[in-house]
């Protein structure tokens, strides 16, 4: 008997079929399509999202000729839960055991590129991959390729996952519309983009002196060199999008190319990267696409990453399938006033250290809620491993820590955090439990309920648990790491097998 999975396999291969043949006078307008995925940096790090310091004139090109979307939100602010959310459309506990860091999505679950390639797409992709489904089990098929072509962007001397952008452009086939995911390494940790520069591309160094230094990180030497670092790569990312962007033009298929240019969490910094506040979740999100958006400029209406998905699909003439949470964004390429949503919902789930939280956004208020309040938001290990979180540590130690600084290593943590983003962008004034703000609470707080009941979340007993040191960011012993019994958000209800996006 045939799998269920090889059943929608075959359907969804009709599906698509019959679409591209109900449309073959209209084959010229499916677009190309191109994601260019940052790997760890923060939607304030380029120069289009007004910092003075970021060197991204190709980025900053693509939107003053396209749509530059001010509330971008991601699903998590951590590598392979957000890139599975974006690739399936669907929140992290809805992807199985891929709510959690190197975990795989739940093998029934479609990808949107293996879609598009049923449908005709030549599909690549080249750089970090960070995703797999699980293996099938008795009677079960594996999923479908989702990609012609995969390799990760990296050459001798290259590593940045950018380095074969420019020759998978090229090498394409010229018969088909393709898709790319453009997957950078930059700006990961550690820093390679230093003993890598090509200063006749990239122009010369960022300089400590020039950048912009949040208030919740101290401004120091060594703080002030860790982020020229990493805007460095931030550059380097910039150029090969440029790089390709010039390619499409000398092919003359610019114009019938969606452009999208995202990231897949936040810098990888303190109270960034993992965190639920703008500065680890919210998302530079660029879109260009000459002949499918109608008009140009910054805007204002929430979006999430769950919502690139369907639109890609719809764009390429596909049938959207029932799995994907996510809303179409075409209305908003049609005209500025258009809104697809109300509210956007991201999760903070064990990355390097145990964590549960839930935050939703309705575009001036975030509320988040946290079901660990006894343990610190500290960052992921690679952060705390960094020059920029023990220089944190040794204002502790010290006495001199500000308040947007000691939040770093704050516990316990309120259980609930309500914020005004457009007041207050870094979120240092939380005003819950201010009389107020009651409604504004308790509006949002039943939201985010009823979000989790209808997408199948759950708070699991026991969660995976620590596996660095909070402090040091130095790997725990296997012998002091207890994991048995721990279940992924979600897991117990099934959420793997719901479809319902809850509130939108």
């Amino acid at each position: 008997m045939l799998s269920n999975l090889f059943r929608y396999s075959v359907r969804l291969s009709f599906a698509c079929i019959a679409l591209l043949h109900a449309s073959l006078s209209l084959a010229a307008d499916r677009p190309n399509v191109i994601l260019f995925i940052a790997d760890d940096v923060s939607w304030n790090d380029y120069g289009c999202y007004g910092n003075s310091a970021a060197r991204t004139p190709n980025i900053d090109a693509l939107a003053g000729a396209g749509i530059r979307f001010d509330r971008a939100y991601l699903t998590a602010s951590s590598c392979s839960p957000s890139r599975s959310s974006i690739i399936t459309g669907r929140y992290p506990h809805n992807n199985g055991k891929a709510a959690e860091l190197h975990q795989p999505i739940s093998l029934h679950l479609p990808w949107f590129p293996e879609i598009l390639k049923q449908s005709g797409y030549y599909t690549a992709l080249s750089g970090k991959h960070h995703m797999k489904s699980t293996a099938p089990g008795p009677g079960q098929s594996p999923r479908p390729d989702a990609f012609d072509h995969v390799d990760t962007g990296k050459t001798k001397g290259d590593t940045s996952g950018s380095a074969n952008w420019l020759s998978v452009t090229r090498q394409r086939p010229k018969d088909q519309p393709f898709f790319f995911w453009f997957a950078s390494y930059d700006a990961h940790r550690g820093w390679d983009a230093d003993q890598q520069w090509k200063p006749d591309e990239y122009g010369p160094k960022h300089r400590p002196e020039d950048v912009v230094v949040p208030p919740f990180l101290s401004d120091d030497a060594k703080t002030r060199q860790d982020l020229a670092s990493y805007y460095n790569e931030v550059t380097r990312f910039d150029y090969r999008i440029g790089v390709v962007v010039d390619e499409l033009r000398r092919q003359g298929v610019l114009d019938d190319t969606l452009i999208y240019v995202l990231a897949d969490n936040g810098r990888p910094f303190p109270r960034a990267k993992t965190r639920l506040h703008d500065s680890g979740m919210k998302t530079a999100l660029v879109a260009h696409w000459p002949k499918g958006i109608k008009w140009t400029g910054a805007s204002d209406q929430l979006v999430s990453v769950i919502d690139l998905a369907p639109t890609v699909l719809s764009a390429a003439g596909c049938e959207t399938p029932e799995t994907m949470q996510g809303a179409s964004m075409l209305p908003l390429f049609e005209q500025a006033s258009a809104s697809i949503r109300r509210y956007a919902f991201s999760e903070h789930n064990w990355h390097d250290y145990e964590a549960f939280g839930r935050s939703v956004r309705d575009g001036d208020h975030l509320l988040i809620f946290n079901q660990r309040p006894y343990l610190a938001w500290q960052g992921p290990a690679d952060s705390v491993r960094s020059d920029s979180h023990q220089q944190l540590r040794a204002l502790r130690a010290s006495g001199q820590l500000s308040d947007a600084q000691a939040d770093v290593f704050l516990t316990p943590r309120p259980s609930v955090e309500l914020y005004n983003v457009k007041t207050d962008p870094h979120q240092l004034n939380n005003l819950a439990a201010q009389p107020e703000h009651t409604e504004t609470q308790t509006r949002l707080k039943a939201v985010l309920d009823e979000w989790m009941e209808a997408t199948g979340d759950s708070v699991p007993e026991k969660l995976s648990p620590d596996t660095f040191d909070r402090e040091t960011g130095k790997p725990l012993g296997k012998d002091s790491i207890d994991a048995a019994g721990a279940t992924t958000p979600g897991e117990d209800r099934s959420a793997d097998q719901i479809n319902a996006p809850g509130p939108m």
